[in-house]
C-alpha cells in the first residue's frame, strides 16, 4: 500500500498560527495533529480553504488551560462534544478532543473522550476524512483513506449501514462528497446502504437536508449524482417531487460559462417549473426569503421567455422587467429547457444582452413635482405611464423627450 506524503512543507501546516498552536497543545505526552478536510485536500492537490481543525489527546479543560496560559483567546463552541475554538493571532482553529461514540440515535450522538486516534479516526464517516497530520508534516492514515484519494473514492469507514445509522445525513453527505471529490460510480457499498436506509431522511431536519443540498448541487459532479440519486429513489423524498434530471444536467453545463454556483438557482432548474414548485421547495427545505425570491424569479422569467418572442427588444424589456440577475437566471433555464437542439449562439448572443443592458429610467418623481405635479396617487399614475412610453420606445426616449410628454396641472381659476 502506498504511503502518504510528507505534508511538511504545506503553507497551512508551517504557518506561524499553526506553529504557535501547537507549541501550547503538545507538551506533557498530549499529541496534537490537523485532521480531516485539509489533510484530504491537500493531498488532492486543492487548495485548503477556510479554518484548520485540530484533534488532541488533551481533555477540553486542559486545553483552555494551555491555550489560555500562551496568551490565546478560547471560546467554548462545543464543549460538551469536546470541542473550543482557539484564536491564533485572528486565526480560529476548532480544537476537538479525541473521542469515541457511547450512543447514537440517529441524528446526533453521546461521546466520551478519550487518548485512542485509531477508534477517534472510526468514529468519522469517510475514509478519506480520517486523515491526520501532525507538527512535523507525518500523514497518519488508519482507515485506508489515502488509497481513496488516489482512487478519488468516497467510502465509508467499516460497515456504511452502520456509519448511516450513526446518523441520516450521512446519506447526503455521501452524494455530496462524492460530487465533489468522486470519480465514476458512487462507491456500491455506500450506495446500497443509502437505498436501504432512505427512510431515515425523514428523520433529519429542514435545516440540516437543505445546507446539504445547497453544496451538493454546485459540486463539479452535481448532475451525474443527482441522476445516481433519482434512479435510486434518494432525490424525491428530498424534494418532495419528480426532478428534472435532463434539463438540470443541461443547465450546470450552461451555467459553469455565464453565472455563479448560487444554489437557489441551481434548485430551480432542478425542480421547478412553476410557481407551485417554488412554494413546495421553499416550504420543504426552509429556504431563506431571498432564496425564495430568486427561484421565484427565474421561474417567471423562464416562462416568460418561453412563451415566445425572442427578439432583442423582448429580451430588453424582460431585462428591465425581471432585473438583469433574474432575466440571464431566466435564459439559461429556458435554453436547459430547450434541449439539444438549442442554438447555442443565437442563446448566448440573448445572454450577453440581458447582462449587458442597464438602462436607467430618466425621470423622477422631483421631475414632476417641480412641474408643479402634487405628490400622490397622480404623480404615481403619471410616473407610470411615462415608464411605458419608455419601454415601448424601446428605452430610447431621453429625460427631456419624456418631459415633454408630461401633462401640467392646470392651473386653479382666478376667483
Amino acid at each position: 500500500m502506498t504511503a502518504p506524503p510528507s505534508l511538511a512543507a504545506a503553507p497551512w501546516l508551517a504557518a506561524a498560527e499553526t506553529r504557535r498552536l501547537f507549541a501550547a497543545l503538545v507538551r506533557d505526552g498530549d499529541e496534537a495533529r490537523v485532521v480531516g478536510g485539509a489533510v484530504r485536500d491537500a493531498l488532492l492537490g486543492l487548495p485548503v480553504t477556510g479554518d484548520l481543525d485540530v484533534a488532541t489527546t488533551a481533555a477540553p479543560d486542559v486545553v483552555t488551560a494551555r491555550a489560555t496560559a500562551a496568551g490565546l483567546k478560547v471560546v467554548p463552541t462545543g464543549i460538551e462534544h469536546g470541542t473550543v475554538t482557539v484564536i491564533v493571532d485572528g486565526r480560529p482553529f476548532e480544537v476537538t478532543t479525541l473521542r469515541h461514540d457511547v450512543e447514537t440515535d440517529g441524528r446526533r450522538a453521546k461521546v466520551a473522550f478519550g487518548s485512542d486516534w485509531a477508534a477517534d479516526a472510526r468514529r468519522r464517516d469517510f475514509t478519506i476524512n480520517a486523515l491526520s497530520v501532525d507538527p512535523d508534516g507525518t500523514v497518519h492514515d488508519p482507515v485506508g483513506g489515502y488509497a481513496d484519494v488516489l482512487a478519488r473514492r468516497v467510502r465509508f469507514i467499516g460497515d456504511a449501514q452502520a456509519r448511516i445509522r450513526e446518523d441520516y445525513l450521512r446519506i447526503l453527505r455521501f452524494f455530496r462528497f462524492h460530487a465533489r471529490f468522486g470519480g465514476g460510480e458512487p462507491d456500491r457499498a455506500g450506495l446500497v446502504a443509502a437505498m436501504r436506509l432512505r427512510a431515515g431522511l425523514a428523520r433529519l431536519s429542514a435545516e440540516r437536508v437543505a445546507a446539504e443540498m445547497r453544496r451538493l448541487l454546485v459540486a463539479p459532479g452535481a448532475a451525474a449524482t443527482v441522476a445516481t440519486m433519482s434512479d435510486t429513489g434518494l432525490l424525491q423524498p428530498v424534494l418532495g417531487g419528480v426532478a428534472l434530471i435532463g434539463r438540470f444536467a443541461r443547465f450546470t453545463a450552461l451555467a459553469a460559462g455565464h453565472a455563479p454556483a448560487a444554489p437557489a438557482l441551481v434548485l430551480a432548474a432542478l425542480a421547478a417549473r412553476l410557481p407551485e414548485d417554488v412554494d413546495r421547495l421553499a416550504a420543504r427545505l426552509k429556504l431563506a426569503k431571498a432564496e425564495r425570491a430568486r427561484m421565484a424569479a427565474a421561474v417567471d422569467a423562464a416562462a416568460d421567455i418561453a412563451r415566445g418572442d425572442a427578439s432583442p427588444a423582448a429580451d430588453r424589456r424582460r431585462a428591465w422587467r425581471h432585473g438583469r440577475e433574474g432575466a440571464r437566471d431566466g435564459l439559461l433555464i429556458a435554453w436547459a429547457e430547450a434541449g439539444e437542439a438549442a442554438d447555442a449562439g443565437a442563446w448566448t448572443g440573448r445572454l450577453a444582452l440581458v447582462e449587458g443592458f442597464a438602462p436607467r429610467f430618466p425621470v423622477a418623481g422631483r421631475d414632476l413635482t417641480a412641474r408643479g405635479v402634487a405628490p400622490g396617487p397622480e404623480l404615481g399614475r403619471i410616473l407610470a405611464a411615462l415608464e411605458a412610453r419608455w419601454i415601448a420606445s424601446d428605452f430610447r426616449l431621453d429625460r427631456a423627450a419624456l418631459l415633454a410628454e408630461t401633462p401640467m396641472p392646470t392651473a386653479p381659476p382666478t376667483p
